[in-house]
């Protein structure tokens, strides 16, 4: 008998330990895309919603704008754009990220007013609306690349940087870019919530659920004390 009840407590300090090693750090590890912070998901979605108006944006441009030159940039935005489109999706799906599906009321709007223009007017409006877009979003992909932790989020900021600056370069050689109109360059205030602001900032409340190493420790040995006191328990009581 003496040999059976020495197996007998040695499965019951195992299966106490197993309870307890079931919350090591090791394992206390956050799902897919909860790792994202604001910054983060603000290049992802900022990359995306670009898409999904640039892209119609640019094959009208290239049926229906006036200029020669209107027309090829036009071509050639929706282009790169179906590109990046495919970039940031394969990016969200290896992240565990959602993305937006359809663009926003403002960008909506922007496509119906192109959609009401004709001729010179539709090439300034194409012209115009694409370029203070790309203006806003360049910042916060320099602030991205400069600050995120991810890799992968790191490679799509390097990605959209190239194309976005080219974007830009393009629908400057038109000549119908109006300096006086753009965003003036500057920096966010301290404690602006701005998509720059959240970029720099790295931080917000959209990141993800991360767990101290310390608390994990803790739970660890409560469970682990929890185990060998209800083990001695039960060897007690036989």
């Amino acid at each position: 008998m003496a040999p059976l009840e020495s197996v007998r407590r040695l499965t019951l300090l195992l299966v106490a330990l197993v309870a307890g090693i079931g919350v090591l750090p090791g394992t206390a590890l956050a799902a897919p895309g909860q790792q994202l912070n604001a910054a983060d998901m603000t290049l992802l979605n900022g990359v995306r919603l670009a898409g999904l108006w640039e892209m119609p944006a640019g094959q009208m441009a290239a049926e229906k704008g006036q200029s020669a030159r209107v027309r090829e940039i036009g071509a050639e935005i929706a282009r790169q754009h179906g590109v990046l489109d495919q970039l940031v999706v394969e990016a969200a799906n290896k992240l565990g990220a959602t993305l937006p599906t359809d663009p926003t009321a403002e960008q909506k709007g922007w496509l119906t007013e192109m959609q009401n223009a004709t001729g010179a007017r539709f090439d300034q409006i194409f012209v115009t609306r694409l370029r203070v877009a790309h203006g806003k979003i360049f910042p916060v992909i320099g602030a991205v690349r400069a600050s995120t932790r991810d890799p992968i989020v790191r490679k799509l900021a390097e990605e959209a940087n190239t194309f976005v600056n080219d974007h830009m370069t393009m629908l400057e050689s038109t000549g119908l870019v109006r300096w006086q109109q753009l965003p003036p360059a500057a920096l966010p205030p301290a404690q602006s919530d701005s998509l720059v602001a959240a970029a720099a900032a790295n931080v917000g409340s959209g990141g993800g659920v991360q767990v101290s190493t310390t608390v994990v420790w803790v739970v660890f040995l409560l469970a682990l004390g929890t185990g060998g006191y209800a083990t001695w328990r039960i060897l007690r009581r036989t």
